[in-house]
């Protein structure tokens, strides 16, 4: 039977790697360095997958746009001091080879940097199987389409052939508005009645769930 999909996007923090916690971290760190009301842990888990100053706006609501660069620094400082030790959930990279020998095409969009996923594609050894991926300081910030539509356009594949795979309502808001279907990991950032609430075509609690289901329904 051929395959419903043929290129299958995933965003990165909290759906491949195990990230959610250092930044949610990360963010607390630089606002208490500023001497800065301290986000709930909820209110931070909300801007993963957000652009950085998307992210920022939103969970410091109040901080001065010249104080920016500099809660930027701070968030970047306490991110990087855990980065080498952040890993891949169990499961993923098996995964990606594996999907990437059945002939899929795969991508990342994701809200991080270039730098920073250039260097987490590096540091987890996927990097070769990715035919092209997008980030936050390329195109607009999730749920904007501009990542999924340049995607689309630079590996020829239409709307109705592709997927995409997150762990956010960014993620999904993102592949609704490109026009493409989205699949939900359960296991990250944002809660199940929040995915659910904008319909995927399922949500997965684990990562082997995610490769059982792409086996029979991509």
């Amino acid at each position: 039977m051929a395959s419903r999909f043929e290129l299958l996007v995933f965003d990165w923090d909290g759906t491949l790697l195990d990230s959610a916690g250092a930044i949610v971290d990360a963010i607390q760190s630089a606002c208490s360095d500023l001497g800065l009301p301290i986000p709930a842990d909820e209110r931070a888990r909300h801007v993963i997958g957000l652009g950085l100053h998307d992210a920022l706006r939103y969970a410091v609501p109040n901080l001065p746009a010249e104080r920016y660069p500099l809660m930027v620094e701070r968030y970047r400082h306490h991110y990087l001091r855990h980065d080498h030790e952040l890993q891949l959930f169990d499961g993923a990279a098996a995964m990606i080879a594996e999907l990437a020998a059945a002939g899929f095409l795969l991508a990342v969009a994701t809200g991080k940097s270039r730098i920073g996923l250039d260097r987490a594609l590096h540091n987890s050894g996927l990097g070769t199987y990715f035919h092209a991926s997008r980030c936050a300081d390329e195109c607009f910030s999730k749920p904007h389409p501009q990542m999924l539509e340049e995607l689309m356009d630079e590996l020829s594949v239409a709307p109705e052939r592709t997927l995409m795979i997150g762990d956010t309502t960014h993620d999904l808001l993102m592949g609704r508005n490109a026009g493409v279907a989205c699949l939900a990991a359960g296991y990250g950032a944002h809660p199940a009645a929040a995915l659910d609430a904008l319909a995927p075509l399922a949500r997965l609690q684990e990562i082997e769930e995610v490769a059982q289901w792409l086996r029979i329904n991509a």
